[in-house]
């Protein structure tokens, strides 16, 4: 589980990612920090898959693009800042992801009881690199699914 694309980066470029998994990078819709674009996963994701592993990604964040040949769940709504399915996800939760009927299922990894109690949010600081400049907008954006606009849709259908 990873809260940015720079972790992620971090952690291949230190081999730790050498092994099959799945790779959720969650915050990264329109309220949590704008929707950046993901596009550096690509390659590494892709890398690792020629190696022989099976290898996922599980985001809320957008790809252009997608990914190729890696199985991609992306802009998975709600988003992990809308206390959507992703933001209750930790290191070693099982993921299965079924492409071809578009479900994805989350169970807890087999850790104490009570790790289950302990799961909470944990989003980076909305402050630091102008994010707090950001804030209001954060908190009034619709989700992905919608357009991610700050501006409501109700009712509207175009401009006259």
């Amino acid at each position: 589980m990873f809260l940015s694309q720079e972790e992620f980066i971090d952690a291949y470029r230190a081999g730790i990612l050498d092994r099959d998994f799945v790779a959720v990078i969650k915050y990264q819709g329109p309220k949590a920090n704008g929707m950046p674009e993901l596009h550096k996963l690509s390659p590494m994701l892709g890398v690792l898959q020629a190696r022989g592993f099976r290898v996922a990604l599980l985001t809320d964040g957008r790809m252009s693009g997608a990914s190729g040949k890696v199985l991609a769940a992306i802009q998975v709504t709600p988003e992990a800042a809308d206390n959507g399915p992703l933001a209750r996800v930790q290191n070693g939760d099982l993921v299965s992801i079924d492409a071809n009927c578009g479900s994805l299922e989350l169970k807890p990894g087999i850790l104490p009881e009570t790790r289950s109690e302990r799961r909470h949010d944990n989003t980076r600081s909305g402050v630091g690199v102008g994010r707090e400049l950001f804030t209001c907008f954060r908190a009034n954006t619709g989700s992905a699914e919608e357009g991610a606009s700050i501006f409501r849709h109700d009712g509207f259908t175009g401009y006259r």
